[in-house]
């Protein structure tokens, strides 16, 4: 991975396939061709035609990174970026870094994705990938489960649903694009999400009858014949005019978080405090305004200042914490019988470090230093702990045993989709 100038070179294109020693050599050579053949043309026709440039998809110009996946049958050119951006930037420093998929038995295209669909209709035939493919939804049969575990709103989604398939195949010769695909899987960590947002699949011929090296070659005059296209075309999002179909997909995007036991809480509370999935929480929690990570330092006593992950101002001025903790739990959440069940150690445990913002806000001091630092009245707040999922909490004995609790409440990831999808339909 390295950055390249994007300079014009003019060698036939062919070359040798990576070698460990030359990996840098090989990236850089594929990225100079590709810059020839589409990234400056593309860049001069919009220079020549600006008033394209507010609907222009950015990251084909500003990637984040580009990642060249070079098979047996194609070269694969994938997009990392962000969809939305509002300002193309005239010069850029782009990171490319190349996987050699070559040598590899299985289908680049499930390579490339990152799970093979084993599971589908039992003649084995995959769905044909047609030259572009816009707003594909491809779960496998045990992903699409999960999906319908999570409460994965499939109507949220603007795209064609592929139903018990085995992945789609790539034809030989044959240029190939993926716009805004999603693949679901199911592993042993839970939902397996994989967002492909721009990716072109161009033929390619490997040579390997030559005595000591193999070489490929690549028609790169696909590319070419699609800048103006491509200078045109309009990223498919859900329309900002419609907020409800604007919101669902990103709803969506934290059910597949959450479905995912990788994630870990901060995975889950960046996501949350982006702007653009405040909504989550303000209408989860019926609030005004979000505050997130906000350090409070004690003023009467020297302890370690406090960081909640969120603070929602409620309709009259004042905030509510809220907290949040792994939606998978390490086992059941309530123990003992016969009228005597309470939490676990590990519910507890999330229920004592709470404690501490109730201690902090029961001093007008620290309350009076939150109001004039950070512009957040306190007063005598809830504490709402976000934690596990619906069935960890399956029993009614744990809202019994809530009522305990001072100025706390528990909430399941279930319980605050649901809440939040509710309102879309009232």
């Amino acid at each position: 991975m390295g950055t390249i100038p994007l300079t014009l070179l003019d060698p036939p294109m062919k070359s040798t396939p990576p070698e460990p020693n030359d990996l840098q050599e090989i990236t850089s050579y594929l990225a100079r061709q590709i810059a020839d053949h589409y990234w400056l043309p593309l860049s001069k026709f919009l220079n020549e035609n600006e008033h394209l440039e507010p609907t222009f998809t950015k990251f084909l110009l500003n990637s984040e990174k580009i990642i060249l996946y070079l098979g047996k049958d194609h070269l694969g050119i994938e997009y990392l970026g962000n969809p939305t951006a509002k300002e193309l930037k005239k010069e850029a420093i782009w990171a490319f870094h190349l996987i050699d998929l070559s040598t590899s038995d299985d289908e680049l295209i499930d390579n490339i994705i990152g799970f093979k669909f084993k599971d589908g209709a039992s003649n084995g035939m995959r769905m044909p990938l047609p030259l572009l493919t816009e707003d594909l939804i491809l779960p496998t049969n045990t992903g699409m489960d999960k999906l319908a575990e999570l409460n994965w709103n499939f109507a949220a989604q603007n795209g064609i649903i592929g139903l018990n398939t085995n992945g789609v195949g790539l034809q030989k010769g044959h240029f190939h694009r993926i716009v805004n695909g999603l693949f679901f899987d199911n592993g042993p960590n839970g939902l397996k999400t994989r967002h492909i947002k721009w990716l072109d699949l161009l033929p390619l011929k490997m040579d390997v009858e030559h005595p000591t090296q193999d070489f490929f070659n690549i028609n790169l005059g696909h590319l070419k014949g699609l800048v103006e296209h491509d200078a045109h075309y309009i990223y498919p999002l859900p329309d900002k005019s419609d907020y409800k179909f604007n919101k669902l997909p990103q709803l969506n995007r934290f059910i597949e978080l959450i479905g995912d036991d990788t994630k870990s809480e901060t995975d889950l509370t960046s996501f949350l405090e982006q702007p653009e999935n405040k909504f989550i929480l303000t209408m989860g929690f019926l609030g005004k305004e979000v505050y997130a990570q906000k350090t409070f330092k004690w003023q009467s006593e020297n302890k370690e200042s406090i960081k909640p992950d969120f603070m929602i101002e409620k309709p009259n001025g004042f905030a509510d914490i809220v907290e949040f903790k792994l939606p998978q739990t390490k086992g059941n959440t309530t123990v003992g019988k016969n009228n005597r069940e309470t939490f676990s150690s590990e519910i507890n445990a999330y229920i004592s470090q709470t404690r501490v913002y109730r201690t902090y806000f029961e001093d007008p001091n620290n309350r009076n230093w939150a109001l004039q630092e950070h512009g957040i009245k306190v007063l005598y707040p809830k504490r709402i702990l976000v934690v596990g999922r619906r069935l960890d909490f399956s029993a009614d004995d744990w809202r019994e045993i809530i009522n305990d609790y001072r100025d706390i409440d528990l909430i399941t990831y279930d319980d605050l989709v649901d809440g939040v999808v509710a309102q879309f339909y009232m």
